[in-house]
């Protein structure tokens, strides 16, 4: 749809919207530029605080994904005029706490009257222009780190259709909870080539945004890639996302799927996330620095150069 919208070419424009990144990035002088974005969506959980910290951590992660650190936010909502104002306010508090934990201040917000309940937030935040982590970045012989497991879409909708184990919906609300902030600042002290956060079009999906956008190709070990508990029973138990299939329409035709893998497990990689981790390529002797930082993130592949494919998956 945007290869027919016109474009101002601006010279302060660090990152627009080429490369299908996670925010845009805009110079304002030597030593600053501004990360923004947005972003806002339907309740993936029933308890409206909790879907309201949800929202906040997955608009305040692709901040991070771009090495950037939030400064400010502006609430989206839209919430039926007649509804529940007791529920609207636990929402808005939720997202309020979780932008509390991040630093990042809510200086208002614009909210509609909609009979389909959405929340989420537009975020500016603060990076230097020559620290900026773009997903055009990738270099052959990197490393792949991912900071988070998987399994959100399959598990919420697990919980839609009734049969989602509390154990299991407990682990994946954690996950969705936890903000990318700290990884993001381990990361800070090392070269960090290409950044991307996993997010609603799966990793698959992302992981060829990466690839695409640096010219390469990502080899990625399906086994080494974390999963939610619970993740592949309900992929087994058919619990797949809409999103799911889409993303892997989206997205298939530029992927190779080594022969034997397991269906599901690639189904998986596919799976829509909401604030979902960090995937960073980066050298491979950072990238065992990080690994031995930071707790939960796992090598998952390395980058190669470029071939027919975006993904090979083995």
């Amino acid at each position: 749809m945007l290869c027919g919208v016109p474009r101002a070419t601006n010279e302060n424009v660090l990152v627009g919207y080429e490369t299908a990144d996670d925010a845009g990035v805009y110079r304002v002088s030597t030593d600053l530029a501004l990360v923004q974005t947005v972003d806002f969506f339907t309740p993936i959980v029933d308890d409206p605080y909790t879907f309201g910290a949800i929202a906040a951590a997955n608009s305040l992660s692709d901040v991070y994904a771009m090495g950037g650190r939030p400064m400010s936010a502006l609430s989206l909502v839209c919430y039926p005029g007649k509804g529940d104002l007791d529920v609207l306010r636990a929402i808005l508090t939720g997202g309020a706490e979780k932008m509390r934990e991040a630093g990042c201040a809510i200086l208002g917000g614009h909210s509609v009257n909609d009979d389909e309940i959405k929340f989420g937030y537009s975020v500016t935040g603060a990076v230097h222009p020559l620290r900026v982590w773009p997903n055009s970045g990738a270099r052959a012989g990197d490393a792949l780190v991912f900071t988070k497991a998987i399994g959100t879409g399959v598990i919420t909708t697990a919980l839609k259709r009734g049969f989602a184990s509390d154990e299991h919906l407990a682990a994946a609300v954690a996950s969705m909870l936890m903000l990318n902030r700290a990884a993001a600042e381990v990361l800070e002290g090392e070269t960090v080539h290409g950044c991307t956060d996993i997010t609603g079009f799966g990793l698959l999906g992302h992981a060829r945004e990466l690839a695409n956008g640096s010219g390469v190709t990502l080899e990625i070990q399906a086994d080494a890639v974390p999963l939610l508990p619970g993740a592949m029973e309900y992929a087994r138990a058919q619990a797949k996302p809409g999103g799911l299939r889409n993303n892997k329409e989206y997205a298939g035709s530029d992927v190779e799927i080594a022969a034997g893998l397991d269906a599901d497990l690639v189904d998986l990689l596919y799976d829509p996330q909401t604030s979902g981790g960090l995937l960073v390529s980066l050298p491979e002797a950072a990238a065992i620095r990080f690994l031995a930082r930071f707790d939960g993130a796992r090598c998952i592949g390395r980058v190669a150069p470029r071939s027919e494919k975006a993904i090979r998956v083995q």
